[in-house]
Parts: structure tokens; C-alpha cells; sequence
């Protein structure tokens, strides 16, 4: 088996299309969208063919920052030290927030840590 996609509520979809399509080479489909329910979505495919949807309802209004139960973070492996502190870099002179700083973890992953537009926690690693 194997996850097919990871779903993130959001208000600005638009916002967090652009940041995974523009740093993580995301490849968007057209906005899906339901005027019944006022729902919008993206589905954005990565590389190695996982997909994220983005998905925006006008009744869901809590907006997750922080550490708290749940989902954790999402995890892009860059494939080179190099390229995940050039990324983090990119990442901050765009105005972005580093909630980690570059370091090798104890489980030997070499990670930083960027909150996305909406503030999830988005790790940058390498093995």
C-alpha cells in the first residue's frame, strides 16, 4: 500500500498552491469546485507521485499553527545536505519563517524546518 494523498484545510488555496508549486516543483490540477457545499480544492502532484490536496470550505475556519495533536508536519526529501540548506536559505530571503534550523537529527536525518503560508511545518531532509 501507499498513502494517495495528504489534505490540508486552508482559507487561501491559491496562496498555498503557489508556495508547494514554486519550492517543492508541485505540479497543480485546475481548481475543483462545489457551490453547493462552497468547496475549493487543488490537487497538486509531486515527483515521486504523491499528491497533497488543498482544500478550502467556507465553514472551516480554524486555522492550525503550532505543535498540537495531529498531523505533524510534511517531510520533502531534497536529496543533498547541500540543497536543503540552499532551499532553507531561499526559504528565509523570501520572508518565510525557519522554525529549524539546519542540523542532523539523531535519527540521521539532516533537516530544517519552514512554516508554509498557512504555518505548517514543513521539514526539508536528507538522509
Amino acid at each position: 500500500m501507499k498513502i494517495a494523498h495528504i489534505a490540508l484545510w486552508t482559507r487561501r488555496p491559491d496562496s498555498l498552491r503557489d508556495f508547494y508549486v514554486r519550492y517543492f516543483d508541485g505540479v497543480s490540477g485546475e481548481k475543483y469546485t462545489n457551490p453547493a457545499k462552497g468547496f475549493e480544492s487543488y490537487m497538486l502532484r509531486f515527483g515521486d507521485g504523491c499528491e497533497l490536496e488543498l482544500m478550502r470550505r467556507q465553514d472551516i475556519t480554524v486555522q492550525n499553527e503550532g505543535e498540537q495533536l495531529g498531523l505533524c508536519h510534511l517531510a520533502f526529501d531534497l536529496g543533498s545536505r547541500e540543497r536543503v540548506i540552499a532551499l532553507t536559505e531561499r526559504l528565509r530571503a523570501d520572508g518565510f519563517r525557519i522554525a529549524g534550523e539546519s542540523r542532523t537529527t539523531g535519527d540521521g536525518y539532516f533537516e530544517s524546518v519552514v512554516l508554509d503560508p498557512d504555518g505548517n511545518r514543513i521539514e526539508l531532509v536528507t538522509r
